[in-house]
Parts: structure tokens; sequence; C-alpha cells
């Protein structure tokens, strides 16, 4: 996305601000307010990009080694994803709020492509800034002269004109947004964790080589590459990751059964279904490990 954003010129007085503040009003209440947008709204796009790159099948560690095809589908994947999301219903566009026919669109670049039959249309504009780890929510009503080509041009897909830019309302407007995992982790050690035979060897070389930061399920189901993966983070009688970590010193943790013991040891919030890897260094962190339930010596 752009790294310069406009003030928004939509506020009371400007003509489309009553009915593109009714639908983010509408949204918010969907979502579950503003905050729970702005919390599950990254995390759905981290996710529907995330599912394509699929690094622990792929090798691919970026969006932009993605095939064309795939960058298209996403922008569908999102459509969807969204919709469920608000519980919204299809319409003659993408979705129907509060009676208006709302095209949905997605970008990873710079602008939107917008086709002819949005205009005269509200539209929620959504973006993943990749490089930057921001994202963006907005509204705006679709006409020729927030358009690039102007009045009269509206034969062909066109993207939002810079002056444009000043018409939308945003929801989320350079907003956290979770980088790719992959990305974060060096090349030297996602070689070590893809390149395990077993699924149970790939999760445990995740945990080793990635410690002291949540890790979501989702990872973990694409590194063991099985169909019951979290069985991998269990103990299973010894066989199982949490059993075989801990013989090398190591606590897998859960944001859903471990949360003071996380807490305790200073490491960062995990949340319910986040794991998280951890070497204590001290015997007093042993000792709050096992006032928790967890044996030093298993």
């Amino acid at each position: 996305m752009r790294k310069r954003i406009p003030a928004s010129l939509v506020v009371p007085g400007h003509p489309d601000y009553e009915l593109l503040k009714s639908i983010a009003d509408e949204i918010d209440r969907k979502a579950g307010g503003r905050a729970e947008l702005s919390t599950e709204m990254p995390i759905m796009l981290r996710e529907c990009i995330d599912a394509l790159i699929n690094t622990p099948r792929t090798g691919r560690r970026d969006f932009n080694e993605l095939e064309k095809v795939e960058k298209t589908f996403i922008g569908t994947h999102v459509e969807i994803v969204v919709r469920r999301f608000l519980r919204l219903k299809k319409g003659l566009l993408d979705t129907i709020i509060l009676g208006h026919d709302v095209d949905i669109k997605f970008t990873t670049g710079d602008n939107w492509t917008i086709p002819p039959e949005a205009y005269g249309h509200p539209c929620l504009i959504i973006a993943a800034d990749e490089e930057r780890s921001l994202c963006y929510v907005g509204l705006i009503v679709i006409r020729p002269e927030v358009m690039h080509g102007g009045v009269g041009n509206r034969d062909a897909k066109r993207g939002i004109s810079a002056t444009g830019f000043e018409h939308i309302l945003w929801l989320l407007c350079e907003h956290p947004y979770p980088p790719n995992f992959w990305r974060t982790v060096s090349p030297e050690a996602t070689e070590r964790i893809t390149s395990a035979r077993s699924g149970n060897e790939r999760v445990m070389a995740l945990f080793e080589e990635v410690q002291e930061r949540p890790i979501t399920r989702d990872v973990i189901d694409a590194t063991a590459r099985q169909k019951d993966f979290t069985r991998r983070t269990r103990a299973d009688n010894g066989r199982g990751s949490r059993d075989r970590l801990l013989e090398k010193g190591i606590l897998l943790l859960t944001g859903t059964k471990h949360p003071a013991l996380i807490e305790a040891l200073g490491l960062p919030f995990c949340r319910r279904g986040e794991y998280i890897s951890y070497t204590p260094k001290t015997d007093e962190e042993w000792r709050l490990a096992e006032e928790a339930g967890i044996s030093r010596d298993g």
C-alpha cells in the first residue's frame, strides 16, 4: 500500500458520509465491535495468504513467489472469508449490507482493481502490506471522479486515484498485521525444520528452533503435514513432542493450559490454541514449571 495516505474527507457534510458511516457501524456490529474487527481481520488476511504460500510443502517463503493465478485466487478467498466472518449474504455484487449491494476488493499492492459494475455502489476495500506488516480496511462509493481516468471512462477495471483516496472512510488504516511466520525464521532454521522426515520430528525441530514466541496451530499443522497434527504437540505416552522436548530441557506450553506459567516466565502472551516453547535457565524457573505440573525429570 502507498506510504502516504491522505486524511479522509468522509466526515459529516460529505455526500457519502451517512451511507458509509451506517455501513461501517453495521460491519463493526457484525464483527463484535471495532476492537474485535481490528484483532480478527489481520489474522484472517494472514491465514488466507499463508495457506497458499504453504512453506513446509512448497519451500516458498514469500508472497512474491506465488504464481499469478494464485495471487488472483487470494482476492476471492478473502471475499469468502470476510463474508463468512461478518455473516453477510451474497448479492448482485459480492455482498449485501443494510440493503446495499457492496463490492469487496482485496490487494497486496498499492491499489485495487475495480470493475465497471461496481460504479455507483459502496465498496469494502481491504489491503495487506506484506513488506511493512500493515493492513487496511475502508469503505468508498465508486464513482468515475474518484477513479483513474476520471468521468466518462468506465469501460475497464481501474484503480482509485490519488484524490480518490481522500474519499475513503477508514475502519483500519496502517493497522498492525502479522508477518508471514516463515519470513521471520532464518533460511537455515527453516531448512532444518522442513527437511525432517516425520511429522513428529518436524514439530520438534520447529519448537527447538523457534523458542520464546507464540506459534499458531496453522503453522504446526503445515509443519506436521499430518491429519492428527495436534497429537504431535502432546506427550503421547512419551512418544509425542511434549515429552521428547522435555527430555532436552525444553518446555512446550499452550495459551489454553498454561497462561499463568507463560506469564510467570515473562514470555509473550499466547492466545488460546497457540503454543510456545522455552528452555528454563534457572532452578527458579524450573520450580515454577513444577508448580504448574511439569516435572523436570518427566
